[in-house]
This record gives structure tokens, C-alpha cells and sequence, in this order.
């Protein structure tokens, strides 16, 4: 089995694709018109295409979301819109709705979503077999649990995310954006309930924990663990992301790239794309949006990866208020602060509050700080840094550069001269110069000029490497003669790359081969006719309609997780110390809906959660 192995950028929209592309990725992903899972990050044909032609210069790939389930009249619609992406040369499309499967599609791969909930050798190995030349797994799994993936398939490449915002949900397993005011997740419009804030109770009302993001989850980073999901038979490494800047991505695609292409060297291996991204910066990703990092659970259950004071971004710890007066703090740090700086700290009722730095100077006790207000800062308060000015304007202002690598070759022959190109990749051309030999009248200076005309790349993709001068008795050419064979010789070299650039094409399997379930719930997510009938050709019966089509939620499971409120708060009962609680618990959120909370101890440590099930809506007070 021959896999490619790719970093996977996101793009919000065409400046951000470009940037993930001219930092070192391999592929990138944007949403389409329509149809895509984060309804607000759509892009026209034309900008898609553009990004296409930008991306295939370097052999990377450009991949189109198409993955939100679909009413029975959004069918043809959403067919007609993979037809129109495949003619315009995007490498694949991210689906989950399975009732495409039944649609007459064009010869494009297809990559199951994450939301298809991706998690077991047996679902991956069903998708396999349908003709999926992907799929984006679980966000949950252990390594073992990619490892026991892998061995249980054949050619279906394997996708996982490696940095960025995660669901405390199993992806396309929640309703409760849905269930609470009818915008669905898995049709792009996800409110994010889980950011919200909530309080815990027991079974007598008693209150445990007020008004704390109890759903919210740390950011993704997974850097030093690329090596080993590498050797488990990971083929794309995915940054999540297609909501954020263009600053974002690069940064995070830079850092990346440069320890991705450490791994892959490691273990001889070459990365699916070509050309040398050149960053002018120390890539740092905890400069840039997160809200604390976690690996998940790659490694088991190590740390919760909860985030219950804020879902906002904190930021860099950088020290402690020693001091203050009317106008200033002073921290013990020793870090640097320079105007435009943003702090942030929590306020004496444990609140996420912020400010920005107008002044910071070192004195004997310790960095004095005068910010643009001192509300809520106190001795004792720990202070973050969640903007770096210098760190963010040094970003901007050095974009990282990306080059093809060649070397050329000059060489005489019996009429004249030629001039061959190679890039990086064993790509050739090769131009002719047909004129009156003149030998050079300075022979060491027609040398310097020729290496040095030829070598004149800039402006172009590409970036010499080496030029050999192969003849007996240097010739007179003139400078303009030079440049206009280099123009030449790399304009062939273009063509000559985007013939042999690799392609894919993607097929559909209709066949009857057993879904692993034999019935299946409202979780299964069949929207429309054609997804029903996918199903049921692969022998499923009876077949619950989504909860799209109108269920009422109330009593349902709206999440099912693998994070747990009681281990996050130290309260798992295989833990020696933790408290007897009166459960059931309930969680109520800010509007007061109740929601149940069922815990899944029994496959403990390797196989256990949560379910969260949605209540009544009326508002009901929380005793004091």
C-alpha cells in the first residue's frame, strides 16, 4: 500500500489557502458555496479555482467540504456542485452524507468526514469498501485505537487532526445546538453550546459547581507526537481551523511543516508536495489563538483536556502582581512587554477580564506596567499575555516564501548551445540556442556572467540550486540572450510539471458488502430518501430518520463524549479520593434547561464517558 503522507491546512477563504500554501502545506481545505460544516466559511467557484491553480504549482491538493446532511431537494444541488469542482481541478471532496453515494457522481476521491463519527476498524474498513479513498478519523482515538484502524484496512487513507479546536462531542454525534434552538451542526449552523457556561447539580438540587464552561475543551496540539502517529500509518496531518486568519495559519502550518519534516527524514520518507517554504520567523503556536493546549486523548486518559474557567483565550503565563498604585502594576517576569501588548487575567470573581499594555518599563522591584485600565487587577493576580505585538507584526510583515528547487545546465552542442532544467522533483526541459558561435573574448567573465544570469530566478516559483556550464571554450552570450533562455527553459519546465503533477480519481463502489450495524438510530444521520436506501442496501433495517427531520430531542442523548465532567472535576469514582456524590447529576445551563447527565464507567480507563441527555425547555431558577 503506497500512502502519501501531507500537512492539511485549513482556508477560510483564498488568502488564507495561498498563506497555508506558501508556508509549507500540502494540501489545504475550504468550504464550498454551500453545503460545507461551517456554514460561515463558504467561498465562490472562481476563488476556489484560483486556489486550485496556486496549489497544483507545487503539487499540493486542494480538498472542497461538501459534508452537511441534506434534505431530499438539496440532492441535485449538492451533486451538481461536485460536477462543477471537479471540473475545475479540486483533488477531492469531503462528504458525509451518505445519499451522495447514490447520486451519479463524477470520478473525484471522496473523504468521509470526521462527522461520518470515524472511530472503529470496522466502520473505517465499511467506508473503505464503498470506495472512500479516505477518512478523517475520530478526534478521541488513542494511538492504539489508529494503530488497530490501520491493520484492520487496505488502501483507505487515514486523516487525523493534529492542532486546533476541538468538540467535546464525538464529531456528528451532537444535537444539542439543534435541540436547544434548531441550528444544527450537522448542517453547518452549530451554535456552540458547549462554550456556554454551566452549573452542576446533584440529584437533591444541591448545587456543586456555578456557572463554569463544564463543556469547553482545551485546544489540540499534537507537535510532539507527529513521529509516532507517523508510524501507526497516519497519511494526513490536519489542522483545524477554517474560521481562523491568515496569521493563524501560517504560523501554525510553519510549525508544523519544520517538525513534520524532522519525522519524515527520520524514516526516509518525502512529503506529497514539493517546494521549500523559507520563514523569516521561530514559529510559535501559543502566540496565536488557542485556549491551552492538550494531545486529547492519544495517550489514554493522562490529563482532562477540559477548559471549564473560560473558553477564551488566556494566553502565555508571564508572572505575578507584586504591586500596584492608582495607575500601574508592577510583575514579577522577565519577560519583555511593549506597547499594544494585550494582558489578561482573572478578575477577584474568577472572570476572564483584559487590557492592553501603554507603557512598560524594568525597575529594581520588577517590570511596572501602566495598562490601559487597572479594573480588576490585583497583588497577587497572575497576569497572561494573549497578544504578542512584536511576535504578531514580525508574522505579518515576513510571509514565508515558497520555491521549487532546480538546477540548470548549459551545454554546447554542434549548432549551439542548450539549456537544461531540473527541479526537485526529476522533472526535465530543455531549450536551444541556435545562433553564430562567437568564443568570449574574457573567458573567466563569460563564465560569472552566464552562472550568474541563469541563477536570476526571483520572481518565479522556482529557485536555483546549481548551474553547470558545460562547455569547451566559453561563449559570448549576451545578458539579455541568457535571461531570455532561463525565461524559456522554466516556462517549459511549467508545462512540463503540470502534465506530469500526480492525480487521484475516486470511484464508487455500489456494492452490498454489511454495514457493521444491523439498526440504527436517529445518530446514524439519514436525512433523505437516498441515505435510507444506502443503508439499507447494505442490509440495515429498520432505520431511524435524523433528527434533522424534525425529532423532538427531549429525553434524547444530544452529546456523547469520551471527556468526563466527573474526571475533570476529580470526582471519577475509580479515584481513591474521590467524593460520593447524589447522582444523577444534572447540568442547567445559562437559559435554565436541564440537562441529564449518564456516565459510561463500565469499558474504564479505555472505553468510557459521558452522555449528555436534553431535558425540559423551561427556564428553571437554580437555588442561591
Amino acid at each position: 500500500m503506497t500512502l502519501t503522507t501531507e500537512l492539511l491546512a485549513p482556508a477560510r477563504d483564498l488568502a488564507c489557502g495561498r498563506a497555508a500554501i506558501d508556508a509549507g502545506a500540502d494540501a489545504v481545505y475550504i468550504g464550498a458555496p454551500q453545503f460545507g460544516a461551517r456554514s460561515r466559511a463558504g467561498n465562490d467557484l472562481a476563488d476556489i479555482a484560483a486556489l486550485v491553480a496556486h496549489a497544483h504549482v507545487y503539487w499540493a491538493r486542494v480538498y472542497v467540504t461538501v459534508n452537511t446532511l441534506l434534505y431530499d431537494d438539496e440532492l441535485p444541488q449538492a451533486v451538481k456542485l461536485i460536477h462543477d469542482l471537479h471540473d475545475i481541478g479540486v483533488d477531492a471532496v469531503i462528504v458525509q452524507d451518505v445519499g451522495l453515494l447514490e447520486c451519479e457522481l463524477p470520478p473525484i476521491p471522496l473523504i468521509a468526514s470526521t462527522q461520518m463519527h470515524n472511530a472503529t476498524p470496522e466502520r473505517v474498513r465499511f467506508l473503505e469498501e464503498v470506495g472512500f479513498r479516505r477518512a478523517i478519523l475520530a478526534r478521541e482515538l488513542t494511538l492504539e485505537e489508529i494503530r488497530a484502524i490501520r491493520a484492520a484496512t487496505e488502501r483507505i487513507e487515514l486523516e487525523v487532526f493534529v492542532h486546533g479546536a476541538l468538540c467535546i462531542s464525538y464529531s456528528g454525534q451532537c444535537y444539542m445546538s439543534y435541540a436547544v434552538g434548531g441550528r444544527s451542526g450537522n448542517r453547518g449552523e452549530c451554535a456552540q453550546p458547549c462554550r456556554r457556561s454551566y452549573s452542576l447539580l446533584d440529584r437533591t438540587g444541591r448545587v456543586l459547581i456555578r456557572d463554569r464552561y463544564l463543556l469547553s475543551l482545551r485546544d489540540m496540539r499534537r507537535l510532539d507526537d507527529l513521529g509516532a502517529l507517523l508510524d501507526v500509518g497516519v497519511s494526513s496531518f490536519k489542522i483545524e481551523g477554517r474560521l481562523k486568519d491568515a496569521l493563524y495559519v501560517t504560523t501554525v502550518v510553519s510549525a508544523y511543516r519544520q517538525r513534520l519534516d524532522r519525522e519524515l527524514a527520520a524514516r526516509g520518507r518525502r512529503r506529497s508536495s514539493s517546494g521549500q517554504s523559507h520563514v523569516a520567523f521561530d514559529p510559535d503556536v501559543g502566540k496565536v489563538f488557542n485556549r491551552g493546549f492538550t494531545p486529547y486523548f492519544l495517550h489514554g486518559r493522562e490529563t482532562p483536556p477540559s477548559a471549564i474557567d473560560t473558553p477564551k483565550m488566556v494566553g502565555e503565563a508571564l508572572g505575578t502582581v507584586i504591586s500596584t498604585t492608582a495607575k500601574t502594576f508592577t510583575l514579577k517576569t522577565d519577560a519583555v512587554l511593549q506597547n499594544g501588548d494585550g494582558l489578561a487575567f482573572f478578575d477577584p470573581e474568577q472572570q476572564l477580564a483584559g487590557t492592553v499594555v501603554n507603557d512598560a518599563h524594568r525597575t529594581r522591584q520588577g517590570l511596572v506596567v501602566t495598562p490601559n485600565a487597572m479594573e480588576g487587577i490585583r497583588v497577587g493576580a497572575k497576569i497572561h499575555r494573549n497578544h504578542d505585538r512584536a511576535y504578531l507584526d514580525l508574522v505579518v510583515q515576513n510571509s514565508p516564501e515558497r520555491t521549487l528547487g532546480v538546477t540548470f545546465r548549459l551545454a554546447e552542442t554542434r549548432d549551439g548551445l542548450t539549456l537544461q532544467v531540473i527541479d526537485e522533483d526529476g522533472n526535465a526541459a530543455v531549450v536551444t540556442w541556435q545562433d553564430e558561435k562567437v568564443p568570449a573574448h574574457k573567458p573567466a567573465r563569460a563564465n560569472e556572467t552566464a552562472r550568474r544570469q541563469l541563477s536570476k530566478t526571483g520572481g518565479t516559483t522556482y529557485r536555483c540550486e546549481d548551474v553547470t556550464l558545460d562547455w569547451s571554450d566559453p561563449w559570448f552570450l549576451t545578458t539579455a540572450q541568457l535571461n531570455a533562455l532561463r525565461r524559456a527553459a522554466l516556462e517549459r519546465l511549467t508545462l512540463v510539471r503540470e502534465e506530469k503533477r500526480p492525480t487521484q480519481v475516486g470511484q464508487v463502489e455500489r456494492n452490498s458488502v454489511p454495514y457493521p450495524e444491523q439498526t440504527l438510530t436517529f445518530r446514524a444521520n439519514a436525512l433523505n430518501a437516498k441515505a435510507i436506501a444506502f443503508y439499507q442496501r447494505h442490509g440495515v433495517s429498520p432505520i431511524e430518520a435524523a433528527a434533522e427531520s424534525g425529532l423532538d430531542m427531549t429525553g434524547r442523548e444530544v452529546m456523547v463524549t469520551r471527556m468526563c465532567i466527573r474526571e475533570s472535576l476529580g470526582w471519577c469514582p475509580h479515584q481513591a479520593s474521590a467524593p460520593k456524590l447524589a447522582e444523577p447529576l444534572t447540568l442547567v445551563d445559562e437559559d435554565g434547561r436541564h440537562y441529564a447527565l449518564r456516565f459510561r464507567c463500565a469499558g474504564y480507563p479505555h472505553d468510557c464517558g459521558m452522555e449528555v441527555v436534553y431535558g425540559d425547555a423551561k427556564s428553571r431558577r437554580l437555588p442561591p
